[in-house]
């Protein structure tokens, strides 16, 4: 019975996970759908004065930290500490509520 109840189970396992949904992540998916590449970035500065690439689409917002080509992060002084730079609310129409 053991073994009858392992293998229901591994099916069963097996079923959801290939029920995975593919998502195309390169796409904004809000109001004005576009492919991420026609968005606008800038620099956020965090308090340790390292870079964050950020991207304001109204409702959506993107950051990721700024890596140089070795993975290290890139503190360049783009802006004081806090400050966030460059055109990062262009690319979209819809406009930032806040």
């Amino acid at each position: 019975m053991k073994i009858v109840r392992g293998i229901l189970l591994v099916g069963v396992v097996a079923a959801i996970a290939a029920c995975d949904n593919k998502v195309d992540k390169t796409v904004d998916r809000g109001f004005d759908t576009k492919h991420l590449s026609q968005l606008k970035a800038g620099i956020w500065v965090d308090p340790n004065g390292c870079d964050h690439w950020i991207i304001d689409d109204g409702v959506e917002g993107y950051l990721s930290q700024r890596l140089d080509k070795y993975g290290k992060p890139v503190c360049s002084g783009a802006a004081p500490p806090g400050v966030a730079t460059g055109p990062f609310k262009k690319g979209s129409a819809f406009k930032d509520q806040i």
